[in-house]
């Protein structure tokens, strides 16, 4: 039976489908040219090496979540916006563990530039300028809901939640929930910076 030739783009599919199944770590050049039964030297004509494939294989994931939240969040704002941008990242990483920690990776400035990552990060400050938050505030509050999702989604893979209730699905809601509940109830300048001194 023929093999089909090798392309960048098969490569990158296989490491990403390699990194669902065994983990990140386990995506490596060696084991690509095992999964096509050819010799790692062929991979080289392909892929500039480790880095280069871990670089294209976040950019695959980050472009998977970008086109998942293009699906979610039409005709949303607020809340639900809030709940549906969250909620397409966890239901990501649920389903595709090991493209989820290569979206996490840092990656080059040049791949960076490439990538989908500005197409989230632009998603996520459209979502805060619709609680009417200041552009420095914009910045604070996408931080804010980054930590918690990373968090979460990392605690809940790691089992984290397995022994315990209530189910981590109504802490989820309750974690979002009191993130919108902060959002519409964001500090001042003044509030943040209170007077310290004392008599």
């Amino acid at each position: 039976m023929k093999r089909p030739g090798l392309t960048e783009a098969r490569l990158v599919q296989a490491a990403a489908e390699l990194a669902d199944e065994s983990g990140l770590p386990a995506v490596t050049l060696s084991a690509l040219a095992r999964r096509f039964d050819v010799r790692p030297a062929s991979i080289y004509s392909h892929l500039g090496g480790l880095d280069d494939l871990l670089d294209l294989t976040a950019a695959f994931a980050l472009q998977e979540l970008a086109n998942a939240l293009a699906e979610a969040l039409p005709g949303k704002a607020g809340r639900g916006a809030l709940f549906a941008f969250a909620d397409a990242h966890r239901d990501y990483a649920t389903a595709h563990p090991g493209r989820w920690q290569a979206a996490q990776r840092r990656v080059s400035p040049e791949a960076a530039a490439r990538s989908a990552g500005g197409v989230i990060a632009r998603s996520a400050r459209a979502i805060m300028s619709g609680y009417g938050l200041t552009p420095d505030d914009e910045v604070h509050a996408v931080r804010l809901l980054g930590s918690a999702i990373n968090g979460f989604v990392a605690l809940e893979a790691g089992g984290g939640f397995d022994h315990s209730v209530p189910p981590a699905t109504v802490s989820w809601t309750r974690v979002l929930d009191a993130i919108d509940t902060s959002l519409r109830n964001w500090p001042t300048a003044d509030a943040r910076h209170p007077d310290r001194s004392t008599d």
